[in-house]
């Protein structure tokens, strides 16, 4: 089964609908597929034709960001060193949900409109698995700790970072590796 190619006029106005989402976004403004339609110069129905819920809309602004983060985990798989390999990821996914609003809502739904986004989030879980699995055969990582205790550990390293009075982006970015340092000297074996 082939694919009919979007209309140019289609394409142009999905492009516009997204471009607006990121604003949204990184403004902080809720999604609401009106308003949206509204900022784009688009029909309401062009944009429910695209997006048909603000998490679609949400999920596809979010979508470049997990595909970064999910090549930076298969990186993060391919090195040698089990314990930096693990560092680097997590500090990479901090980075990641410290700089790309659309992150954090997505990685803690629980459910996508998306089917690529289930995917997404997904391969990340399993392969934040296979790294903490590698950090706890190398005996780098105490074996009690697990997945399920390190995701909202990291949650709160995220949450902590951005309610730190440190209104300088590149300084929460320093707090936030400064509380992943201190979460994961409690992890690692000695």
């Amino acid at each position: 089964m082939t694919t009919v190619p979007a209309r140019k006029d289609a394409a142009r106005n999905r492009r516009r609908i997204v471009e607006v989402g990121r604003r949204l976004v990184d403004e902080g403004v809720p999604i609401q597929l009106n308003e949206v339609a509204r900022a784009a110069t688009v029909g309401v129905a062009t944009v429910y034709r695209h997006f048909p819920t603000p998490e679609a809309l949400l999920e596809t602004v979010a979508a470049p960001g997990l595909q970064a983060l999910a090549e930076h985990a298969e990186r993060a798989l391919a090195r040698p060193d089990a314990w930096p390999a693990l560092h680097d990821f997590l500090a990479a996914a901090v980075d990641a949900q410290l700089t790309d609003a659309a992150l954090p809502p997505v990685l803690a739904a629980e459910t996508h409109a998306l089917p690529r986004t289930t995917e997404l989030r997904q391969r990340l879980i399993a392969m934040f698995g296979e790294l903490l699995a590698h950090a706890h055969a190398a005996g780098d990582a105490d074996p009690a700790v697990t997945e399920a205790d390190l995701v909202p550990l990291l949650c709160g390293v995220v949450f902590a970072a951005r309610v730190h009075p440190a209104a300088d982006p590149r300084a929460r970015a320093g707090t936030a590796r400064r509380y992943l340092g201190v979460l994961l000297d409690g992890v690692r074996t000695r």
